[in-house]
């Protein structure tokens, strides 16, 4: 668009800019005033860092991020910022400093903004773009998975654990394209068909139609293992591509009567027994955890259907406690051990796997108590047995181990205030030494 005057309530100003509406309906118009660096641009999620300053069209400045002295940051395309501004930063690059034209139905309408900005508004913004990155999905946002959308997807709904989803993927390592198909699944399934954790934790994050790059971390690729499957080394950082072409949700717990969360709950507990079986212990965490999440809040099941919820919730927490047992995760482990003995107080595994967690966590004599009280209930236990005097070894080694401690901090306390003492009668003595100088010294010079 050339030059062309814009009039507002009798003020006139000359304006020049590009439209870059998709409706090229001269909503917003864009002047390069300096030219960015490099051919990247923001895309949707991004997070963009900006300085601005903005003016009405007679000039009076309304808001300045510079007289702050303080970029301004926000989530590209996710209606954080008026229209005109996910249009207008997502044309710039790194350095560009660009000046928006922004008429009201893109900025803040027939309302304005009071006191600073008055009704059906046309605001004048520069715009200097500093820098931009992807948005972290990961829940300890820790940098392991990095997304940046390609194409926005639809709606705002998006998969849950479970959902039967289509997708299609393109896995590189560095220039290479090791993995490219296109996949039917249910989000829990995803080790069978050799996709890392970042592939689920992707698509839980997705809406359907969206397309969308992931930098993968090692954490959430294939670890310090790699992947021979794929040629893929240990630490690898990974990109996928991935479009999420439709899925179709599990259902909610809110969404099941009660026959349908006892019929769901038995299967998935056989899925996570087998996951279990073939050593996929985090994957088979989910699937019990699925179980617990649809029963634990069911108050109202009496007779047959009450055993059978108390039962499955109960082995739920049980294998739920083995499968952290065995990843390491003692006080997870113990969590759940707990849980389980709340539903039965003198369950055999409950109690053993307890014992474990506390011993993992080296709290030797809660974990003794427990595994004498398997002894007691269930005599034949050997195994319960065998743990008690581990735990009494350890018990002994870390009581032998204090009184070393112990003793080695009385000595270094009687060292010490024998030293006090010592320094205390020196001190009194070389002060009567240098009197007796002193006075010796005096009587000498009286007798010479």
């Amino acid at each position: 668009m050339t030059a062309e005057e814009v009039t507002n309530e009798g003020q006139t100003i000359p304006i020049e800019g590009e439209d870059i509406t998709p409706k090229k309906d001269g909503g917003v118009l864009k002047l390069v005033k300096k030219e960015g660096t490099g051919s990247e641009m923001p895309m949707t999620g991004d997070k963009v860092f900006v300085h601005y300053v903005g003016t009405l069209l007679d000039g009076s400045k309304f808001d300045s991020s510079r007289d702050r002295d303080d970029k301004f940051n926000f989530e590209l395309g996710k209606g954080q910022v008026i229209k005109a501004w996910d249009i207008g930063v997502a044309t710039m690059r790194v350095g560009e400093v660009s000046q928006l034209v922004c008429k009201p139905e893109y900025a803040y309408g027939a309302a304005g903004s009071p006191p600073k900005i008055p009704p059906n508004a046309t605001l004048v913004f520069e715009v200097e773009l500093f820098e931009f990155h992807g948005e972290d999905i990961t829940e300890a946002e820790d940098g392991g998975i990095i997304r940046r959308i390609l194409t926005k997807g639809e709606g705002y709904s998006k998969p849950n654990e479970g959902a039967a989803v289509e997708v299609s993927i393109e896995g590189r390592y560095e220039e290479r394209v090791f993995d490219e198909r296109e996949l039917k699944f249910e989000l829990g399934d995803g080790d069978n068909l050799d996709l890392p954790p970042a592939v689920e934790k992707a698509l839980l994050n997705m809406e359907k139609g969206e397309e969308a790059l992931f930098t993968v971390k090692p954490k959430y690729g294939f670890g310090s293992t790699g992947k021979a499957k794929f040629n893929i080394p240990g630490g690898a950082t990974l990109q996928y591509k991935i479009k999420l072409t439709t899925f179709e949700k599990a259902k909610e717990s809110w969404e099941m009567n009660t026959d349908e969360k006892l019929e769901q709950s038995g299967i998935v507990k056989d899925k996570g027994t087998q996951y279990f079986k073939d050593g996929k212990y985090k994957q088979a965490s989910v699937q019990y955890k699925r179980i617990i999440s649809w029963l634990e809040h069911e108050s109202a099941l009496k007779g047959e259907d009450e055993e059978k919820a108390k039962a499955l919730r109960l082995a739920a927490h049980l294998n739920l406690a083995m499968c952290y047992l065995k990843l390491q995760e003692h006080s997870q482990a113990l969590e759940n051990c707990d849980k389980a003995l709340e539903l039965d107080a003198n369950n055999e595994k409950a109690l053993f796997r307890r014992g474990e967690s506390l011993f993992g966590l080296k709290e030797f004599e809660r974990a003794r108590d427990d595994f004498t009280r398997v002894t007691q209930l269930y005599p034949a236990n050997r195994a319960a047995k065998a743990q008690v005097q581990g735990c009494q070894k350890h018990i002994k080694e870390q009581h032998e181990k204090d009184k070393r401690l112990y003793a080695g901090m009385f000595q270094k306390f009687a060292e010490r205030d024998a030293k006090v003492m010592d320094d205390t009668k020196g001190k009194e003595n070389g002060d009567g030494d240098s009197m007796d100088v002193a006075e010796n010294g005096a009587a000498e010079q009286t007798a010479a």
